[in-house]
């Protein structure tokens, strides 16, 4: 019997959870319920795994159990950007293994393509806009890292556009960056909405429980999930719910629950609008990774997400909220002096499942359990392929995909505490310090 030792607790202010069309949740488990198939966590992989699965094998039952509600955990907390192309932080110039890049842009397009006819198939209202991106630096030091990820994807034959800095008002408003790099295949989405969209569509043969963390489980010819209010017997079982896997007994010391935060502001008056000026619906990331993200929302919003956390139980923590909060009004004031009366709606943090190398895993993690774990911040489109590739090969499916994730050689280990934390917070302390005005 494996104790769960920490549960998801999401702070409850996060504003695309509560600007997203409301819903009723499904009703939490009770009693004995028997299945073919447990899917643990209704984000963008738990999903789009439990989806495949009841596709591809029909006649068999499914079970979907989220700890919280669908839409206000991890998935539905992230800046929503559908991202294409590989970007791999600790090569020179971004893009590394070509071929190891070129699998990757596959494997996001996929998701990409899978998740743009979900939306198309059932009408779900998240916003979803093929608006590209922009990657905006400030500095010397965030122009170099434009220039290398430029020369990068010229090696991976992708295209962009370089905006200077005297352009970029009339892209996003603002005339607070040097220099921008254009790229047009990311998609942007409404994230919360989105992922109680895709729940809403599940197939007939998908039960989802909303509300139900598992807080023992028992592995052996069948898997007993067991809960305050009953138990869930499965024959197999699918982890979906990123860094909590290790709760579940699995990939211990691999993943690291990384925090980040966001504000999301009140709707802009027509006047402030105009006063902005600009497109009227874009997103912006920042040459360094310890920067901002920002963006403007249909609903005539911005978002401004910085700061970040190392939380080993994974859970949020709330004195960072109001720590944070002040740093996101200074970044806003930055790079919109234009908005000085704009005030923040909501505040909130999400959490990352990131590995030391990059890398996730994609497989079997006992008899009768599988798992898609670690996203590695890439969770829309990452999370959405590997859940529905996951499906497939447990159908029995092959394909270069497939290939592809299953000879990754999945999250490497970290060291022990108190090791562990010190190296790490040491790490995100100088990240943010160095970041200067990107922040």
């Amino acid at each position: 019997m494996q104790s769960i030792s920490s549960l998801p607790a999401d702070d409850t202010m996060c504003g695309w959870y509560h600007t997203s069309p409301a819903r009723k949740p499904k009703a939490g488990h009770a009693g004995e319920t028997r299945a073919r198939w447990a899917v643990i966590g209704a984000g963008f992989t738990g999903l789009a795994a439990a989806r495949q699965l009841a596709l591809n094998f029909p006649d068999d039952d499914v079970v979907l159990i989220e700890a919280q509600e669908v839409g206000f955990g991890t998935s539905g907390r992230n800046a929503g950007f559908a991202i294409d192309l590989p970007h791999d932080i600790g090569a020179d110039d971004y893009i590394g293994d070509i071929a190891t890049a070129r699998s990757t842009l596959r494997l996001n397009l996929l998701g990409q393509t899978i998740l743009r006819d979900l939306v198309g198939e059932h009408g779900i209202d998240c916003q979803m806009s093929a608006s590209g991106k922009y990657q905006a630096a400030v500095e010397e030091r965030g122009v170099a890292v434009l220039d290398a990820y430029r020369r990068g994807l010229d090696k991976l034959g992708q295209s962009y556009q370089v905006i200077e800095g005297k352009d970029l008002p009339d892209h996003i408003g603002t005339s607070f960056y040097s220099k921008a790099l254009f790229t047009p295949g990311t998609i942007l989405v409404q994230p919360s909405a989105l992922v109680k969209g895709l729940a809403d569509c599940l197939p007939p043969n998908v039960t989802l429980h909303e509300h139900t963390p598992i807080t023992d489980v028992e592995y052996g010819d069948k898997i007993v999930l067991a809960h305050r209010n009953g138990r869930i017997v499965a024959d197999k079982l699918v982890l979906a719910n990123n860094a909590f896997g290790a709760r579940f007994g699995f990939l211990a010391r691999t993943m690291l629950p990384v925090f980040l935060y966001a504000s999301l502001s009140r709707r802009l008056s027509s006047a402030e609008q105009a006063q902005l000026g600009g497109k009227p619906f874009w997103g912006v990331i920042p040459a360094d990774p310890f920067g901002s993200t920002v963006r403007r929302t249909h609903d005539n919003r911005i978002l401004i997400r910085n700061s970040v956390s190392f939380n080993p139980d994974g859970r949020p923590k709330e004195q960072y909220l109001a720590r944070f909060v002040e740093r996101h009004r200074e970044s806003f004031q930055r790079r919109f002096p234009m908005l000085p009366e704009v005030d923040f709606e909501y505040t909130w943090s999400g959490s990352l499942a990131l590995s030391h190398n990059h890398k996730g895993f994609f497989g079997q993690l006992a008899p009768n359990v599988y798992g898609a774990l670690c996203c590695n911040g890439l969770g829309i489109t990452r999370g959405t392929v590997t859940g529905t590739l996951l499906a497939d090969w447990l159908a029995g499916k092959r394909s270069d995909q497939i290939d592809f994730l299953l000879a990754t050689s999945g999250p490497s280990r970290t060291p022990p505490e108190p090791f562990l934390s010190l190296g790490v917070n040491a790490t995100l302390w100088w990240g943010q310090r160095k970041a200067g005005l990107e922040s």
